[in-house]
């Protein structure tokens, strides 16, 4: 999973030396300044609620029963408010294939359209999202014994503030002439499709054409973030086609985002980033440096070992990437390693890791699906050595022949101690993984320790802890977290809508006519979520087709972790190959690289990603071998 930032200015706050800043900047900086500092605290007061909840549950032995309750009432609001900051940031999730391919001027068009398009489905969604807050204010919370509209009101609340954060962002991005072009496009749009209405109702399920394939893909080809690209389709089908009260979409955006199981995604992100502060990360490295930096090809298996390890845990696959790449990319280019290859293995070591626990890409899909996290994360493991050992072979045969006459082997002692400094940071990820597989502790229960784990490590042990730091993680936890969980409820209500209108009944029909059984619905599950990973990238594309494909899955003979597996690693090959996805454009901001350096020698990666995808798909034992029966 990756997040995707538009190459506008995210802040809009001027610089030294210039005009100061209009009442209209200053304003934005107050609403970014006051959402952002908000947001921060909730993470902190999250982390807060649940750690307390596990030292009452397993150190006390005396359970609070609210806490639970209370951390969900407060995830409702850290989610509308980080997905408040994705978008004065512009993070998030966007496909800018087509848009980097026009001329300035549509360029700017779109870019622009990218804001108004949000705006127009915001404007659209906050009445129907107030009454929905109004009518949960008769229902009370079983712990608490409050109002559900305090958490309810999270969603008009987030609606708002978005409004006013894209609002001010479209008097940023261009031009007021590109400005006015843009509005009137939408505006256009959205007055046509409502005079179309009596003609679109009598279409029945052809309007899942026009709607879910016809506009989501205008929208996704055109940059307009995913989650509202969901969202607009969702909504216009709804209002136009059907007599769905719309405050049945908001509720279904609750829903979607209302996971308990979700509440792990904020803390592992905020884990991720506090491995890599303290040094753990590098620590974990240098050690698998020391090892194998003799080799040939060493430190290329370096880096595909250190993101098996730190992979998963923060939640974002550029926060892995950034972690692994400073440390490792000098020597190897000081080794005569072509840096195009560098960022290429980089790219596909991002594919091949995604279903490495705690990956919150297996977290979402067990969310959204009910297939059991444990499983999940028991199942992960095994599928991603296959898939390395697919890289390792192409390393080994492109580096058989280099020159180590100037490499020295690292002596035993200092192995030794590099060891013993590492053997903290490579617990860690271990003793996550078997605390939520042997059923010692949730995935939830589980982060919050390896923050306080963590945390110790940087002040004790590693002595590294910036405080400087801590602001920016907190703002980069709720952010990244809002980008997702907000994209989970959109989609979550698109795939409610294709539910009720019988598509889901008709794939069904359609899949269980594939000629193979299960080996062929795998294939064409296969060849569908590569394309779906690199257009729609990994949650957006598991969240709306999971709920729908799973049972189809389970009906077809195969097992669902191990179809899990199968659609989680070609929606990564997706997600990591050029020239659409955009995991891929990732990992070069990562490595500095131009993109086209990386483009001769990605395709020998993406070929052996795909023999072990292959590979795994054929034997289930790869995925289920381990799972406790």
């Amino acid at each position: 999973m990756s997040r995707h930032a538009t190459a506008l200015d995210l802040h809009g706050a001027g610089t030294p030396g210039t005009a100061p800043a209009s009442p209209a900047a200053r304003l934005d900086r107050a609403l970014a300044l006051a959402v952002e500092s908000a947001a921060a605290l909730l993470v902190l007061v999250e982390i807060a609620v649940l750690f307390s909840g596990v030292v009452a549950r397993y150190v006390f032995h005396a359970p609070l029963i609210w806490s639970d309750e209370l951390a969900s009432i407060l995830f409702l609001w850290l989610s509308m408010l980080g997905a408040v900051v994705a978008l004065q940031r512009g993070e998030h999730m966007r496909m800018t294939g087509l848009v980097g391919r026009v001329g300035p001027g549509a360029r700017a068009l779109l870019e622009t359209l990218a804001v108004t398009a949000p705006i127009a489905f915001l404007l659209m969604i906050l009445h129907p999202a107030v009454d929905y807050a109004v009518e949960e204010q008769f229902i009370v919370t079983p712990a608490l014994e409050i109002s559900n509209a305090w958490r309810a009101a999270a969603i008009p609340t987030g609606v708002a503030l978005m409004l006013a954060a894209a609002v001010f962002r479209l008097m940023r991005v261009a031009p007021p002439r590109t400005v006015v072009m843009a509005v009137a496009l939408t505006v256009g749009l959205a007055g046509l499709f409502w005079l179309l209405g009596p003609v679109l109702k009598p279409l029945g399920q052809a309007n899942l054409v026009i709607f879910f394939v016809g506009l989501v893909a205008a929208n996704v080809f055109a940059g307009v973030p995913i989650a509202f690209s969901f969202a607009l389709a969702t909504f216009g089908y709804l209002a136009l086609t059907t007599s769905t009260p719309l405050l049945v979409m908001v509720g279904r955006l609750d829903e979607g985002m209302s996971h308990l199981i979700l509440l792990a995604v904020p803390l592992f992100v905020f884990l991720g980033l506090l491995i890599e502060m303290t040094g753990m990360a590098r620590a974990m490295i240098q050690f698998l440096a020391s090892l194998l930096g003799h080799v040939r090809g060493g430190l290329s298996y370096v880096l595909i070992g250190a993101m098996y390890l730190v992979s998963g845990i923060s939640g974002s696959k550029i926060a892995d990437m950034a972690a692994i790449a400073p440390v490792l990319f000098p020597e190897m280019k000081k080794r005569g390693a072509p840096p195009g290859d560098l960022v290429a293995l980089l790219a596909a070591t991002g594919a091949q890791t995604e279903t490495i626990p705690p990956s919150i890409v297996l977290i979402t899909i067990g969310s959204v699906t009910g297939v059991s996290i444990a499983a999940l994360f028991a199942g992960g493991l095994l599928p991603a050595v296959v898939l390395g050992a697919a890289l390792c072979a192409v390393v080994w045969w492109r580096y058989r022949n280099e020159d180590l006459s100037h490499v020295e082997r690292t002596p035993a002692r200092e192995i030794a101690r590099l060891a013993v400094v590492a053997l903290p940071a490579i617990l860690l990820p271990f003793v996550i993984r078997a605390a939520v597989v042997e059923g010692v502790a949730t995935a939830t229960e589980v982060s919050t320790i390896g923050i306080a784990y963590s945390a110790l490590a940087g002040l004790l042990i590693y002595r590294r802890f910036d405080w400087s730091r801590l602001r920016s993680m907190l703002i980069e936890t709720a952010s990244l977290t809002g980008a997702i969980i907000f994209i989970v409820g959109c989609a979550t209500a698109m795939a409610w809508g294709l539910t009720q209108s019988g598509f889901s009944q008709d794939l069904a029909r359609w899949m269980s006519g594939i000629p193979g059984g299960g080996y062929g619905f795998l294939a064409i599950s296969i060849v569908a979520f590569i394309i779906l990973g690199s257009v729609l990238e990994g949650i957006p594309a598991i969240v709306l087709f999971g709920p729908l494909l799973f049972p189809i899955a389970r009906d077809a003979g195969v097992h669902e972790v191990h179809y899990a597996m199968v659609v989680i690693f070609a929606m990564g090959i997706g997600l990591f190959a050029p020239p659409f996805g955009v995991g891929y454009y990732g990992a070069c901001a990562i490595s500095k690289v131009h993109p086209d350096e990386g483009l001769r020698h990605i395709w020998g990666y993406v070929a052996a990603l795909l023999v072990g995808l292959v590979v795994v798909a054929a034997v289930p034992w790869i995925s289920t071998g381990f799972l406790p029966f």
